[in-house]
């Protein structure tokens, strides 16, 4: 038996594995009302406000700013991911 086998299944019987689905569902509920758009907006928002500091001359600040882009367009992919198949496709069955 492979060692991620048997993680798996000590999590898939444990309480940590319930917790974690309880978690999970939560937050995918109160995130599956977020429209995707909003995702990409918020990142080209992010560019902007990165441009502007960067010709104001806070380019630290415009680096950090700028960094938010890819980690706010990754959750926006995993949004989009768990609308289309949900996070819970083997206790479906599926």
């Amino acid at each position: 038996m492979v060692m991620g086998e048997r993680v798996r299944e000590t999590m898939q019987g444990g309480q940590a594995a319930q917790r974690e689905d309880m978690v999970t569902k939560t937050i995918e509920s109160g995130t599956a009302a977020v429209p995707s758009v909003a995702f990409l907006g918020l990142a080209l928002g992010s560019m902007a406000l990165s441009l502007v500091l960067m010709t104001a001359g806070r380019r630290n600040a415009a680096n950090f700013v700028g960094q938010w882009a890819p980690t706010i367009l990754i959750l926006g992919l995993y949004n989009k991911m768990v609308k289309q198949h949900g996070s819970d496709r083997e206790e479906r069955g599926a």
